[in-house]
This record gives structure tokens, C-alpha cells and sequence, in this order.
């Protein structure tokens, strides 16, 4: 496999991680009603969609922490890849 197919298989692994991880958050703070579907607290999904339609640069400073986490995740991975 070419360094770039490499590179591209890594970061759709760990972006797959970080929406799983986003995804059982999600299930964990809905309520599963009898039909199956899921219903989101009302201040969750305000606070979500208020965070959504905000530019990196409006978020408060822990909600810009956050996304930093996330980069650095990315970065491991480059590093790793680097290193190789």
C-alpha cells in the first residue's frame, strides 16, 4: 500500500473512532422512546445547535479546548506516520 493510501486509511480509522465516540455520547444522553427512535434533551440540542452554526473563532474558550483535543488526536497520527 503507497504511503498515501496509508496515510488516508489512518485518518479515516481514527476519524470512524471519533464519531463512534460522538454517537454513543449522543444514544447515552437521548431517551430511547418504544418505537426505536431517540429523543435529544431540549438544552443538549440547543446548546449543540448554537455551537454548530458558531465560528471556531465565537466558541468559548473550553468549546475551543474540545476541538483542540480532537486535532491532537490527528496529529499523534501524523507523527506516527512521520516517523515511519
Amino acid at each position: 500500500m503507497k504511503k498515501e493510501e496509508r496515510i488516508l486509511e489512518r485518518f479515516a480509522d481514527a476519524q470512524h473512532d471519533i464519531w463512534s465516540h460522538w454517537m454513543e455520547y449522543m444514544f447515552s444522553v437521548s431517551t430511547k422512546l418504544k418505537d426505536g427512535s431517540y429523543n435529544i434533551d431540549k438544552e443538549k440540542a440547543k446548546r449543540w445547535i448554537k455551537q454548530m452554526e458558531t465560528d471556531y473563532n465565537d466558541l468559548s474558550e473550553k468549546e475551543k479546548e474540545s476541538d483542540r483535543e480532537i486535532v491532537k488526536q490527528y496529529l499523534s497520527h501524523i507523527i506516527d506516520e512521520i516517523k515511519k
